[in-house]
């Protein structure tokens, strides 16, 4: 017998600088759609425990306090798991989407984050995560980044400078030495291994975390060893 799969709720859109992003509910189920394109849901958590985990398991043993960035609020998974975690310091979360930090601030969302937006190492900037990595001086011992699909499939097209030579080198600017870069991907890209390489990283990998159907997600790993 198949189970007949709800229509989506609209609770929520918004046309702004980047294009219509909307909160729908399925069920028990949030979802953000970003110009048409499924982006990620409240359903299960496990790539963006992973994102968080792996960058701070591929740093230096004995690093203190370290502080990480976190490229997109999304449902708010990886700000929670981060916060959750007593071992990290201070913690950024960039956002250019409006809606969404209302989403959680005062939506639907907010059940997820509310705890992480509470604790003091915590501090949410709503502005161009691209524009963020090359105009900051702030420097941090892991970069998380999960704004996209992966680089090969952005949710707007500027997103694809983040994913360029010069994107990854403003990547690599923001770590301090023996510092992570970990983004999130929806499949795997040798492609961007090599492109991180290219960049001047070094212990290049890939974790990958299993789904019900289809290719595994994936967290792309590089160290800025000098």
């Amino acid at each position: 017998m198949t189970v007949p799969t709800l229509p989506p709720v609209t609770l929520d859109r918004r046309d702004g600088p980047y294009g219509e992003v909307v909160l729908r509910r399925r069920g028990e189920r949030l979802e953000i759609i970003a110009n048409g394109c499924f982006l990620m849901d409240t359903s299960d958590g496990r790539s963006e425990r992973l994102l968080i985990d792996a960058a701070r398991d591929a740093l230096p043993a004995g690093r203190q306090a370290p502080a990480v960035l976190v490229g997109g609020l999304g449902v708010g998974f990886s700000l929670a798991h981060a916060a959750a975690d007593e071992r990290w310091g201070r913690i950024v979360v960039v956002e250019r989407e409006e809606a969404v930090i209302d989403w959680h601030r005062t939506g639907p969302l907010g059940e997820i984050s509310r705890a992480a937006r509470a604790d003091p190492r915590t501090v949410i900037l709503h502005t161009d995560l691209v524009e963020y990595v090359r105009t900051t001086t702030d420097r941090y011992d892991a970069l998380c980044l999960d704004i996209d699909n992966g680089p090969e499939w952005t949710v707007t097209e500027d997103n694809g400078n983040l994913y360029s030579p010069a994107g990854l080198a403003a990547c690599r600017a923001r770590l301090k030495t023996g510092g992570v870069l970990a983004v999130w991907s929806a499949n795997p890209s040798p492609a961007f291994g090599e492109a991180l390489r290219n960049a001047g990283f070094t212990g290049v990998r890939a974790e990958e975390i299993r789904v019900a159907r289809g290719v595994p997600d994936v967290v792309h790993l590089a160290v800025r060893t000098a």
